[in-house]
């Protein structure tokens, strides 16, 4: 596979000039990461245009494209990895995710749309039913014989999945489970494959049950295997109906659609019954006795799809760097002072303000996904398989996935300006990536909510430490807290890094750029956020329903905060982490820069907080800014090789700016101008005659167009 790198004109400025260098083969094989051959197997077929989206097709052409693209995938592919051997698969979950992320790069709805079919409709057949199931239904999902949907969200309920409203109650007369949508609200929506394509679907339903003698009981979410449409003519099945939600903002290669269900009649052995069953009387049995656990459990064997929209939202933020730093470091714009030559954009430092943060950033996230991966791997494959591991594997999760998919909207959108009018141009595809990308902040989870289970579990984990303890103890703690406020939020701490500093700008840089200073800074503010919401919501646990609810509604956004803080400290620390698997010196160096600049931007972004807590000083905290403008300084010249390094090649991002073709037009421009000043055939600027009353005066260098912006 041909690099980026390899076919860029050898006129772009590279980081030579540096004592520093970046090996860019062994960066590229450190962010591989462990699934190093898979990802690159998959980028190599990725390369078929058979697989790339054509963009300006109508809704119905990227449809279509995108199914036949599916069936392409399903007999070349090698996307059943994540399945059993003895199916057909690999056994291979974190290698199954590792190639399968990598499909966002031919397009995002053939990613979603595949997504759905293998990561949902099959692996909920996978995950949640029993040997029958694996032998009857599995062959037709794993094939796309049977193109399916995963009917879970409903138009009334979304992220509130315990409280969806179809129901599924069971006849022992008939052995039969009633599949019904009591209501407009409890449709199942914006579902993939639903509106055209789907022959069946897995629903999830309340499952009622009423044994022998007893009373009718629901034993909440469960899932049943539904057929919906007669393969032959692609009609609905009787009872069944459904719209198409039609024109999105992106993603228009899926036919996302809703279904409801009168009285659907389906045999009892399609529930899937892994974690809960139904015997032919109506007796109800679960190997998980608490019905909230159970639901949690169903529910955790799903947790692959935030983890691939983690990974795919950072192949995106990739993409989007490689477009924006490729294109800065060619386009030229304005004259420099006492030069013929126009300035490249990246030399700019506003410019460099822009993209270098968001690259480090990105770099954080990878780095942070290829640790979500290896734990997704350990859990699935049995290696590490408790509760407690996959409680981890949820929080990491739920903490990543929201960092990752806002992430890449903000930088497709700061790459695109970044890129002036040649960004807004489709052909450079960083508009349409921005409107795919667009939904991945609110399906798997909304961003928001997942950050509350995020905040939940922190605080969970803090009141184990208190678990045991006695009054004394509390009493102790108390005053520690006291203690702390009183050290940090007084002048005393201040004056410590006065004095520690000396006045010293480049004494409060060193003290800045150290890990351990930086470890601590981001730690203190996570132990501290959730040790204050902590205390706040400890009134909460002896109140009555309504008093506790109103308590922690008071505190939600403070709760937000703590998990979002806890996601930035997962990201450095997988950063730092990272820098142990790089061996050669100068790369490890230009790395460091790169993980010092995500850490204190990170803290620059909340350097409010730490004045407020008398962490920083108001000496250090400017430091703060200023450390960051040095960093970017040193990162400028090895900015290319940084994306170089991400191993992409032109056939996967595709993007007319970042081809090289912008250096062309500037060298011809260049050497267009040098000819005139060489021949003397380049006219005087009117300026410089006026100031002379002569024509000998030096003329002023060109200045080029601004970059096109159509309007």
């Amino acid at each position: 596979m041909t690099t980026l790198s390899e076919k860029r004109p050898t006129t772009k400025a590279r980081a030579s000039s540096t004592p520093e260098r970046v090996d860019v083969p062994a960066l590229e094989e450190v962010l591989l990461g462990r699934w190093a051959g898979v990802r690159r197997s998959a980028r190599a077929f990725l390369a078929d245009p058979r697989l790339h989206r054509v963009e300006g097709l109508s809704m119905a052409d990227h449809r279509e494209r995108v199914l036949e693209q599916l069936r392409i995938l399903a007999a070349e592919g090698d996307v059943l990895r994540a399945f059993p051997s003895d199916l057909g698969g690999a056994d291979d979950h974190g290698g199954s995710l590792a190639r399968f992320e990598e499909v966002i790069t031919a397009d995002p709805s053939l990613q979603i749309k595949a997504g759905v079919q293998w990561g949902l409709f099959a692996s909920a057949i996978l995950h949640l039913g029993t040997e029958d199931h694996h032998r009857r239904l599995l062959p037709g999902a794993m094939s796309v014989d049977v193109p399916g949907a995963f009917a879970m969200t409903e138009t009334g309920h979304g992220s509130d999945v315990a409280s969806i409203a179809t129901t599924a109650e069971y006849d022992p007369v008939t052995q039969e489970f009633e599949i019904h949508t009591p209501f407009r609200a409890a449709w199942k929506d914006y579902l993939g494959n639903a509106a055209l394509h789907g022959t069946a679907a897995v629903v999830f339903a309340q499952l009622i049950t009423q044994a022998p003698g007893g009373p009718r009981v629901n034993h909440g979410v469960h899932a049943f295997y539904v057929p919906l449409r007669d393969p032959a003519t692609g009609a609905f099945l009787p009872g069944i109906g459904g719209e198409d939600d039609g024109l999105k903002g992106g993603l228009n290669g899926i036919d996302n659609g809703r279904l409801h269900f009168t009285r659907v009649r389906v045999p009892r052995t399609n529930l899937l019954n892994r974690y809960g069953d139904v015997a032919a009387d109506g007796t109800y049995s679960s190997p998980i006795a608490s019905p909230g656990r159970r639901f949690f459990t169903m529910l955790s064997t799903l947790v692959q799809g935030r983890v691939s929209l983690d990974g795919a939202a950072v192949n995106v933020s990739k993409l989007a760097m490689i477009i924006a730093i490729s294109y800065a470091n060619e386009r030229r714009q304005f004259a420099g002072p006492g030069s013929s030559d126009e300035v490249v954009l990246l030399d700019y430092a506003e410019h460099q303000r822009r993209l270098l943060p968001l690259l480090a950033q990105t770099y954080a996230g990878a780095f942070a996904h290829e640790r979500l991966l290896e734990t997704f791997d350990a859990v699935f494959s049995g290696e590490r398989d408790t509760d407690e591991d996959r409680q981890d594997l949820e929080t990491i999760a739920a903490a990543l996935k929201p960092s990752s998919t806002w992430h890449a909207l903000a930088t497709l959108q700061s790459a695109r300006e970044a890129c002036g009018g040649a960004g807004f141009l489709t052909e450079n595809r960083i508009t349409s990536l921005r409107a795919d990308l667009d939904v991945y902040v609110t399906f798997e989870g909304d961003n928001t909510v997942l950050l509350q289970l995020v905040a939940k579990r922190l605080l969970a984990d803090h009141a184990k430490e208190f678990k045991d303890i006695d009054a004394g103890g509390m009493a102790r703690y108390v005053a520690t807290r006291a203690a702390d406020a009183a050290l940090h939020r007084t002048p005393l701490m201040r004056a410590v890094q006065m004095l520690a500093d000396g006045g010293d700008a480049r004494r409060s840089a060193g003290q800045l750029r150290e890990t351990s200073t930086q470890r601590e800074l981001l730690t203190d503010r996570v132990e501290t956020m959730v040790a204050e919401v902590a205390d706040a919501l400890r009134p909460a646990m002896k109140a009555p329903q309504a008093e506790a609810a109103r308590r922690f509604n008071e505190h939600q956004h403070a709760l937000i905060e703590c998990a979002r803080a806890h996601a930035d400290l997962l990201q450095w620390e997988a950063f730092t982490a990272g820098l142990e698997k790089v061996d050669d010196p100068g790369t490890r160096q230009v790395l460091t820069w790169l993980r010092d600049l995500f850490g204190l931007v990170t803290i620059e972004r909340n350097l409010a907080w730490y004045l407020i807590h008398g962490r920083l000083s108001a000496g250090r905290a400017r430091t703060v800014t200023s450390y960051v403008e040095r960093l970017l300084a040193r990162l400028r010249p090895h900015a290319q090789d940084l994306v170089d390094a991400f191993g992409y090649g032109p056939e996967h991002v595709r993007a007319p700016i970042a081809s090289g073709a912008e250096a062309v037009r500037q060298d011809e421009a260049r050497e267009h101008y040098r000819r005139l000043r060489a021949s003397g055939d380049l006219p005087i600027p009117e300026k410089s005659v006026a100031a002379t009353g002569t024509a000998s005066a030096i003329p002023a260098p060109a200045v080029a167009p601004a970059a096109p912006s159509p309007t």
